[in-house]
């Protein structure tokens, strides 16, 4: 199996690098291929702009979806977003490892996204949610929260965490045909002790080792 993993933290230190590792070691030791964009490394600008491409069809008036179907007829992405677009199309599982920022993406990743789910290439044309580009392809979100789990209960401090998740699993990953695994979430891994967090360190290497065998969410559980 090829694996995509995209890590957004500027620290290497941090959590997120751990459960990255993690991953890497846990993918690599079953003989599956692993491919990492760590996008702060990479310093990924997420900016959205005419430097998504390489090539022009209205020069007079910038609208992203115009240019990006002109860009899928014409091969015309920019080398940095043409090569996330290829590490997305020939991988079979995608995972995002992030923290939970704002109740959503960190500005890097939604700016990943923003640039590299280019109309024309990865969905449009009828190609949504089932019938969608990466139909048959899974993703799975491993992210962090500031919060206790409590906190993200229905009824909790900050609301439900599957409600908070459903417009990047529903919105971006199923929208344009993934299978979306249940999310990978450690809650507040800076407030528990470093016993806790190799127990989920350990829970996470636990559920790789088995992941050819999961089952994507249901269309009703979103």
């Amino acid at each position: 199996m090829k694996v995509f993993i995209i890590l957004a933290h500027a620290e290497p230190r941090s959590f997120n690098g751990a459960l990255l590792r993690m991953a890497q070691e846990t993918l690599h030791s079953a003989g599956h291929a692993v491919v990492v964009s760590d996008l702060y490394a990479m310093r990924f600008d997420p900016v959205s702009d005419r430097r998504n491409f390489t090539t022009i069809k209205n020069p007079e008036f910038f609208k992203q979806q115009i240019e990006e179907m002109h860009a899928t007829e014409a091969g015309g992405f920019a080398p940095d977003v043409e090569a996330e677009l290829r590490k997305m199309e020939t991988c079979d599982l995608m995972i995002w490892q992030f923290p939970l920022w704002w109740f959503g993406l960190p500005g890097i990743l939604k700016g990943w996204a923003d640039r590299v789910f280019a109309m024309g290439r990865t969905y449009g044309g009828e190609r949504f949610y089932e019938n969608g580009v990466f139909k048959g392809k899974r993703a799975l979100l491993s992210l962090t929260t500031g919060g206790p789990e409590e906190a993200y209960q229905k009824g909790g401090w900050n609301g439900d965490i599957h409600a908070i998740l459903r417009p990047i699993q529903r919105g971006i990953l199923r929208f344009t045909g993934w299978d979306v695994l249940p999310p990978n979430i450690v809650y507040a891994p800076v407030r528990v002790s470093d016993e806790q967090r190799q127990a989920s360190l350990a829970a996470w290497a636990t559920r790789l080792r088995a992941i050819e065998s999961e089952r994507p969410i249901e269309v009703g559980e979103y």
